[in-house]
């Protein structure tokens, strides 16, 4: 999407005016900017603020992972500057199974953690959500696989919901960070493992059932790879549906659908 909210070195506080602030097109809903380096910005609107202190607890909770530390909250009456450090490394041009396998005991370490958590976030990943969307897209083939789609979704705890693999940084091939919980939110687990299965264990449009079984098997799901199949067609059709609602790239998401 690129920057929703632009500002300039002299919007600053003062003690980050010294680094260079480099515009990203990583925010989907809200604007992201590096500081050199150092730091992430993110600008986050006046009616969002909540998330960004619900991001913040959560980071706090998940110490002791590789996640980025919420260091400084600005406000003004407009809208919010939150301020991280960042984390080294490049994203993923290519996914190996070792990957596959460092992101999937990531995946479980935070679950494990955040099963015991709770989040007032509004609960996106839904389906009566998703049905609410899929509507407002005006689109009978969003809402047939929608209704075609077998997935009784649990409330287990809170969910990353957006794991795809430019979420995450690797340094010397290992995993170096996950970043952005700001949509973070009570969901399933089962889906949060699906959301990497989309991004992780597809080749162009086919999907790769060794790299699934490595997924499952590294982070211990027991479900079976029919089931799981349910799973990852409700991700897809969750951010074909939302890419499409924000004027993004959906179609590569949507062919992955109907290849299965």
């Amino acid at each position: 999407m690129g920057i929703k909210t632009a500002i300039t070195k002299d919007e600053l506080p003062q003690k980050y005016k010294g680094f260079n602030l480099c515009e990203t097109q990583d925010g989907l809903t809200h604007s992201v900017y590096l500081l050199g380096n150092e730091y992430v910005l993110k600008i986050v609107e006046d009616n969002e603020r909540t998330k960004i202190l619900n991001e913040q607890k959560l980071l706090e909770d998940l110490e002791g992972l590789c996640v980025p530390k919420l260091l400084d909250i600005y406000t003004n009456e407009s809208y919010t500057m939150a301020f991280y450090s960042q984390i080294s490394g490049e994203s993923l041009s290519g996914v190996s199974d070792s990957n596959i396998k460092q992101i999937a005991h990531f995946l479980k370490e935070f679950h494990t953690k955040s099963k015991n958590l709770s989040s007032t976030n509004k609960k996106i990943y839904e389906k009566q959500y998703l049905k609410t969307l899929i509507e407002q897209t005006n689109k009978n083939e969003f809402l047939n696989y929608f209704n075609d789609i077998n997935v009784q979704l649990q409330n287990n705890g809170v969910v990353h919901g957006d794991l795809f693999y430019d979420n995450a940084k690797f340094e010397d091939n290992n995993l170096s960070g996950v970043y952005d919980f700001i949509e973070a939110c009570e969901g399933d687990f089962v889906f949060d493992l699906a959301v990497i299965a989309i991004s992780w264990c597809f080749e162009n449009d086919t999907i790769d059932e060794n790299k699934v079984n490595v997924l499952l098997t590294t982070y211990g799901c027991k479900i079976t790879y029919t089931k799981f199949m349910e799973y990852i067609k409700y991700a897809l059709l969750y951010y074909t549906v939302t890419r499409y609602l924000n004027n993004r790239d959906y179609k590569e998401l949507l062919q992955r659908l109907e290849s299965l």
